[in-house]
């Protein structure tokens, strides 16, 4: 533990030294909200009701994008420090090796959670607004940390297996668009049957789904199971696989 927060201290000097890296997270997510509110916002709302906040409506899939955009810099962290050899210069040292790792993941975590901040600020500027309690609050933030805590792992999968810093952060992009597949901006209702299918069983539109009746203090029902059971399995499944790929990495460092 101790090694793992000396290092992540170093990981935060570095996000605070570029805060460009903060600002370019959070430009295409603050983008898409303002399009999607002041310029589609308008025709989406005869799909989902004339009496709904449609920033209120957006805001769980815009959350997500923002995980998403923001984690892509872990990866690049990763692939630069394997490139420049500090990866190297850690593992001649009687640290731990695996807090190399859990620093990268625990920083990415605290920049991702600035940037939902701010975004959720940028909102309540668009008219957002929330009847949730303090508990009901507290589910969101700990679903998103359980999401940004699973794809930071792929993330770091990215980072130790990429051949080139493009391609250590390329990986993200699937992810950004993921939520265009799902009920983050429109109901699935209106989606072709195919397209619908696929949008009401894959692990956005669980996650989606919940932050929003959480966000309305509506009853959750069973997504929220869904959406935990996604979080989880994508973060052990991809602690695993980093786990691997980092054991297979190694003998470079050494």
């Amino acid at each position: 533990m101790k090694h793992t927060f000396i290092l992540f201290g170093r990981s935060i000097k570095h996000i605070l030294r570029s805060p460009d890296t903060i600002i370019t997270v959070l430009i295409m997510p603050a983008v898409i909200m303002l399009m999607f509110v002041y310029v589609l916002g308008g025709a989406v709302k005869n799909s989902i009701g004339e009496n709904v906040n449609y920033v209120n409506y957006q805001l769980p899939g815009i959350l997500l994008m923002t995980v998403a955009c923001g984690i892509s810099y872990c990866a690049v962290r990763l692939f630069t420090d394997i490139q420049k050899g500090i990866f190297s210069r850690f593992h001649s040292m009687p640290i731990s090796r695996a807090a190399v790792l859990w620093s990268n993941v625990l920083s990415s975590i605290v920049s991702n959670f600035i940037s939902l901040v701010i975004i959720i600020l940028i909102a309540l500027l668009m008219g957002f607004r929330s009847s949730a309690s303090i508990l009901a609050w507290l589910g969101v933030f700990g679903i998103l940390l359980l999401f940004t805590l699973a794809l930071t792992w792929l993330a770091v999968i990215s980072g130790l297996l990429a051949k080139s810093a493009e391609g250590s952060y390329i990986f993200s992009y699937p992810l950004i668009f993921l939520p265009f597949f799902s009920s983050a901006f429109v109901p699935t209702e209106t989606m072709p049957p195919a397209l619908r299918a696929f949008a009401e069983n894959q692990p956005v539109t669980s996650i989606v789904n919940t932050l929003r009746y959480l966000l309305n203090s509506e009853p959750v029902g069973k997504e929220i199971w869904a959406a935990l059971a996604w979080c989880f399995g994508i973060a052990v499944a991809g602690y695993v696989v980093a786990l691997w790929a980092y054991k297979e990495k190694q003998p470079l460092f050494i």
